[in-house]
């Protein structure tokens, strides 16, 4: 059976960036981001999950946090330069990113929004993050997704 390419996938071949992909069995819905990192056989703090905010400016920004770790939303505020962040609605997701809840990924959204790296993706040499549709997941050096990205990184996450 061919392996099955996602967008993602695709982008990152087309802009001749290195990658590993790695699939994992899921139901109809998506599974948390430990769940994830243990299907595919991951140490879980190599494994990121892509959350998208908005500013008091209502711009969208997209952060690229540890699976187990939570955003903490004044760090994340003060990384852009906004007055307060909130994540947005999972309704909104397909509309701004072009992906949905479980399967949304820091790669290819519709736009590219301003995006920050939770600063422990520096000391890695990949990262994992989801490939665009859920059950998948790449793996790439945090050096190229910030390129990919024009993102940066930061410390956005809260202690603990």
């Amino acid at each position: 059976m061919a392996e099955q390419k996602t967008n993602v996938m695709r982008f990152l071949a087309q802009k001749k960036i290195k990658y590993t992909a790695h699939e994992y069995a899921h139901g109809d819905e998506a599974v948390d981001g430990v769940t994830a990192a243990e299907r595919i056989g991951i140490p879980v703090e190599k494994v990121f999950k892509t959350l998208v905010t908005r500013g008091a400016s209502k711009s969208i920004y997209v952060f690229v946090i540890p699976v187990a770790k939570e955003l903490e939303l004044k760090k994340a505020a003060r990384a852009v330069g906004e007055k307060s962040i909130a994540m947005t609605h999972v309704s909104e997701l397909l509309g701004l990113t072009g992906y949905v809840r479980g399967g949304c990924s820091p790669v290819g959204m519709k736009k590219l929004y301003p995006t920050v790296l939770h600063l422990s993706a520096e000391e890695l040499d990949t990262m994992v993050v989801s490939a665009g549709k859920i059950g998948f997941q790449v793996e790439l050096a945090p050096e190229e997704l910030i390129k990919l990205t024009g993102g940066k990184f930061a410390d956005v996450v809260a202690e603990g």
